[in-house]
């Protein structure tokens, strides 16, 4: 089973060999703290033209406020300076082009299990789940009204950034 990382361990010796994050304090230094999608599409950092160290970030199936999702936010905005929080979900994303019956059947029939007991998160409208989301985190006891959150639209065939909420 090593072997099946072989690649990656490789990678990484290279990476640490002109790694230059020794040290580093762990706060978020352009004060963002961000909860987007876990598609490989998307490059989180690079798409708001920040570095590592610079943001908190949460990925998560459809870029949800998850429960977990919040716990970061907030100890990201109480304990490691995040100053503005962006919700980021994307186009044509899988789990917003399935319902929820959809996801449990593909898994299921992929997995060789069943999967009808699962809950996955389908998203029924991206745009009005994308408010209630950034409703909650605005909306959280433990989260300052002086916390700047947004909520946007990440196109995955453009690169652009549409401001929803």
């Amino acid at each position: 089973m090593t072997a099946a990382f072989d690649d990656l361990l490789a990678a990484n010796e290279r990476y640490a060999d002109d790694f230059q994050f020794a040290g580093f304090d762990g706060f978020a230094h352009a004060g963002v703290g961000l909860v987007t999608c876990m598609d490989s599409r998307l490059d989180p950092l690079g798409m708001l033209g920040l570095r590592p160290g610079d943001a908190k970030m949460v990925r998560n199936p459809g870029g949800r406020v998850t429960h977990q999702a919040l716990l970061a936010l907030i100890l990201g905005v109480n304990l490691l300076k995040v100053e503005r929080i962006l919700v980021i979900p994307h186009t044509r994303c899988a789990m917003a082009s399935a319902t929820e019956a959809e996801l449990r059947a593909r898994v299921g029939e992929a997995s060789g299990q069943d999967a009808s007991w699962e809950t996955f998160g389908a998203i029924a409208d991206q745009e009005s789940q994308l408010r209630d989301d950034v409703t909650r985190v605005r909306t959280h006891p433990l989260i300052p009204e002086s916390v700047a959150v947004g909520g946007f639209l990440y196109d995955v065939d453009t690169g652009r950034l549409r401001h929803i909420v």
